[in-house]
């Protein structure tokens, strides 16, 4: 009997923990400071909740809204180790977008889901936090994917930011492709990988036509992904470590992209953004890691070459691949505080 009761609390026990961190509250830690902010929060967009984390050192400092990349991979779970210095000039608003994340909401249908409504919720978001805090003046920074997103917002509605700026741009998809496709092989012809040269050339054509994309787990073997970070790693730790995400929101996450990936990557194909938007009317900037071969620096140049705006600038960190903001943190930082000073005095 003793043995039978023993086993029963040892089971009751394990539920409880296994409930416990499949459940417990997430929140986001507090930043020292009278005027801090530090909110994790549930916001109600354009029929949907959306997850937004704020952070900085001083609400009256000027916003910086950040737009997530992926597909469907926020940057909530890991995030804060990047941008400390940052919230000691900024209010950094980060949000999963709609079907991402701690966004994704179980009985929610997102097979119809679209970059213009992501561009809908970016706007009312923006709208939100214009209203929430004193300091009206808003960058707007998209990063991946999420400059797909980001460059559509800023040329539908200029008035809303003060400046654009797109980290590991978005271009021509196929120019991309092509480009990754020849530095990976590159790379593995130096590497005397033949295996990998020729699993990689069996894709030329598929690649060169739009069908296919360069492996990403090659991009990421020859250093075209990140080469200052350990960015899947950064996922893993947040996910079990940081309090912004439990085991539910893990699970969300993973069925998010389950979900959505495919559809927006299937769009991005198909509307190239560089035929959607030439022109902005406010200032922006493509911000490119030297090695970025998942959305490739040539490209993005070329992009650059042929949007017309009142300022632009295209700048490469030398020693980054697809994350010069994490990779470089202390150089971007003080590029960002200079351009933002400039933009002041616009």
């Amino acid at each position: 009997m003793k043995s039978k009761r023993k086993l029963i609390i040892i089971l009751i026990s394990i539920t409880l923990f296994l409930l416990l961190i499949l459940l417990f509250p997430t929140w986001t830690p507090k930043i020292n400071g009278e005027n801090s902010i530090a909110l994790l929060d549930s916001i109600e967009i354009n029929g949907t909740e959306l997850e937004v984390m704020i952070r900085g050192v001083d609400r009256n400092n000027p916003i910086i809204i950040f737009v997530h990349g992926g597909p469907g991979c926020s940057e909530i779970p890991y995030v804060r180790k990047y941008q400390d210095l940052l919230e000691e000039h900024f209010t950094i608003v980060h949000y999963d977008q709609r079907g991402s994340g701690k966004s994704y909401q179980f009985f929610e249908d997102y097979s119809t889901i679209s970059t213009d409504q992501h561009v809908e919720d970016l706007l009312a978001l923006t709208d939100y936090v214009k209203n929430e805090f004193p300091n009206e003046k808003v960058l707007l920074i998209g990063h991946s994917f999420g400059t797909y997103i980001g460059m559509k917002a800023a040329n539908k509605a200029p008035e809303k930011y003060a400046a654009y700026i797109g980290i590991g741009q978005v271009s021509n998809y196929i120019n991309s492709e092509v480009d990754s496709l020849n530095y990976t092989v590159n790379q593995a012809q130096q590497a005397g990988n033949r295996k990998d040269v020729n699993e990689l050339m069996l894709l030329e054509d598929s690649i060169k036509k739009g069908e296919a994309h360069t492996p990403r787990d090659m991009v990421r073997k020859y250093g075209g992904a990140a080469r200052l970070i350990n960015d899947n790693m950064d996922y893993y730790i947040g996910f079990l470590t940081n309090p912004e995400y439990n085991l539910v929101d893990v699970i969300r996450y993973i069925k998010g992209i389950s979900a959505t990936q495919d559809l927006l990557l299937s769009e991005e194909k198909e509307n190239d953004i560089t035929t959607i938007v030439s022109s902005l009317d406010i200032p922006f900037y493509f911000v490119m890691g030297k090695y970025d071969y998942m959305t490739s620096t040539n490209a993005a140049k070329a992009y650059y070459d042929n949007v017309n705006a009142p300022i632009k600038d295209f700048i490469v960190f030398e020693n980054s691949s697809h994350y010069p903001q994490f990779e470089e943190k202390i150089v971007f930082k003080d590029w960002l505080l200079k351009t933002w000073k400039s933009l002041e005095e616009y």
